[in-house]
């Protein structure tokens, strides 16, 4: 049972066990309108920001920070998280639930602050939707504001570039804080000056003011309640559910490529994933390390069969397959992007023109039996086995954008192996109302258990 893969937990801030918990059959283009059509278009490319997001101005920026005389520099901000309860990797099999027969569900959460991201708007766009807002007030007010707009245009690609990805809270990032046009002569001919600073965004503290809940159900006779408590008076209402362990390798990649091995036990897992930040600090953000030959062994077997290419065509086939997204789900540009686009050549880097963040590589651990496949999961018996993962970079020295994280000399953290695993809810009304969250069964012994 593969998981799919939810569009970015960034989006939804939902974190457990430093950020993996971001996995279920969502990626697809939403169907609910844009709240907000031009905070919508000004962040990176194609980016959905309907779930979760808050669109700070300069203006706003400015009022807030200008009483303020040393740093850090404070401003509060608040915007509304819209999570639906089945898009929570507990909770995604949850379609059906008798309450009353086994009482309200109960939950207590928490939101992990590092888990947000920030992105400064791009300029230009910014500066093209006011003008297309403000035309009419800005060609009755003269043309010194056209000439501003005008300079803007023409001067801006020499003094920034913008890089239309999303940064990390708790990390820094070059951003601009100020801009203002200089005379350079008597005449009136002005340019463009452009402060950018490397600038950190952290989340001092937080405050749920407000929690909702919209559930729906419907009514059911007294003949058909009779029915399902003569069902589970016998035996647990069972609902399947997937769970997810991390483990950091213990070894970063190099120049040349990686191979690192982590020892640990496997219990019943369904699929392994791999995550590649360049920042010990990065929760929800991965980027694509560009590897060739990557591939995982375990317990004497390659995953997949074959060393692959991050960036070709057959591993983007496989990570569509493997996530349900060549059926009835349909894959996001922003999961797409960055399975899809190389981040430079033999000789240069490119400029990015989307977000790159969402990448990680899920390998399924099914097995052909008879020609079926059968997902009962790589199961160690509660005994360490080695994991062993090795790849090569595809582009080398200053031009790879992964090993090289900056032009500093800093390199990127040892990658981080996450284990998805079956498991069950079992409610039971049998000696009073329990709820057992099964961690060592399998799908055998359940069913079984649920059948007998």
């Amino acid at each position: 049972m593969a998981p799919g893969i939810f569009s970015k937990l960034k989006k939804l801030v939902q974190v457990v066990d430093k950020g993996v918990n971001w996995m279920k059959d969502k990626v697809i283009k939403p169907i609910m309108p844009i709240t907000n059509a031009l905070l919508q278009s000004l962040v990176p490319a194609r980016n959905d920001i309907s779930c979760c997001g808050r669109y700070l101005s300069i203006k706003e920026i400015s009022e807030v920070l200008a009483p303020q005389t040393s740093s850090p520099y404070a401003m509060p901000g608040g915007f509304t998280i819209s999570i639906p309860l089945d898009d929570l990797l507990i909770f995604f099999a949850f379609s059906e639930y008798p309450n009353s027969l086994f009482g309200d569900l109960k939950i207590q959460f928490k939101i992990n602050p590092n888990a947000f991201v920030f992105c400064q708007v791009d300029p230009v766009l910014s500066m093209a939707k006011y003008y297309i807002i403000n035309k009419d007030e800005l060609l009755s007010s003269g043309q010194d504001k056209l000439k501003d707009i005008d300079l803007f245009f023409r001067n801006w690609s020499l003094t920034f570039q913008y890089t239309n990805m999303y940064t990390q809270i708790g990390c820094t990032a070059d951003l601009i804080t100020g801009i203002r046009a200089e005379e350079l002569t008597l005449s009136g001919l002005k340019n463009l000056v452009c402060d950018i600073k490397p600038v950190t965004v952290s989340v001092r503290n937080y405050i749920i003011e407000a929690v909702t809940a919209n559930m729906c159900g419907y009514k059911a006779s007294e003949t058909f309640l009779n029915r399902v408590c003569q069902i589970y008076q016998s035996r647990p209402f069972v609902v399947p559910v997937q769970r997810i362990e991390s483990w950091v390798f213990p070894s970063a990649t190099s120049s040349a490529g990686i191979k690192t091995i982590q020892n640990i036990s496997l219990s019943h897992v369904t699929d392994i994933c791999l995550l590649f930040s360049k920042d010990a600090r990065h929760v929800t953000c991965y980027e694509n390390p560009c590897y060739f030959d990557i591939q995982i062994n375990s317990m004497n077997r390659n995953f997949s069969d074959f060393p692959k290419n991050t960036l070709n065509e057959q591993f983007f086939t496989m990570q569509l397959q493997a996530n349900n997204l060549d059926n009835i789900f349909e894959a996001c540009d922003e999961y797409e992007d960055p399975l899809a686009t190389p981040r430079a050549n033999k000789t240069r880097r490119y400029n990015p023109v989307s977000d790159y963040t969402s990448f990680f590589i899920t390998i399924q651990c099914e097995r052909n039996s008879n020609g079926a496949l059968t997902f009962d999961g790589l199961d160690s018996k509660s005994q360490n086995t080695t994991i062993e993962l090795k790849g090569h970079l595809i582009f080398a020295e200053e031009v790879d954008s992964y090993y090289n994280v900056d032009t500093n000399g800093k390199h990127p953290p040892p990658p981080i192996l996450c284990t998805v695993h079956d498991t069950f809810w079992l409610i039971s009304i049998r000696d009073g109302i329990s709820c057992l969250y099964d961690t060592t069964h399998s799908f055998d012994q359940i069913i079984h258990q649920v059948t007998a």
